[in-house]
């Protein structure tokens, strides 16, 4: 799975292939975010590390680094942006 953005270059998530390796990384940038002291970037990549974890228990055999949306519907099948009709 590759990201783009709408100019067609790889996005900065697009550079990890495994869940496990965006998991890493969130890891590393946590202990940054907090050794400079930006309590709002260590707090916004804490629950995304929590739903990536999440989402790796749900799916132990799925090593792909999901999406955000993937993430969110994984912990949320209920809500209308997850929602998939039949034709």
């Amino acid at each position: 799975m590759v990201c783009t953005t709408m100019s067609g270059r790889k996005s900065p998530a697009s550079s990890m292939n495994t869940i496990d390796d965006h998991i890493l990384k969130d890891q590393s940038e946590i202990e940054a975010a907090k050794a400079v002291g930006n309590d709002g970037k260590v707090r916004h990549l804490e629950e995304e590390l929590k739903g990536l974890e999440e989402y790796k228990a749900h799916h132990p055999e799925d090593a792909h680094d999901p999406s955000p949306l993937e993430v969110y519907c994984d912990l949320n099948p209920e809500a209308a942006e997850c929602r998939i009709y039949d034709d």
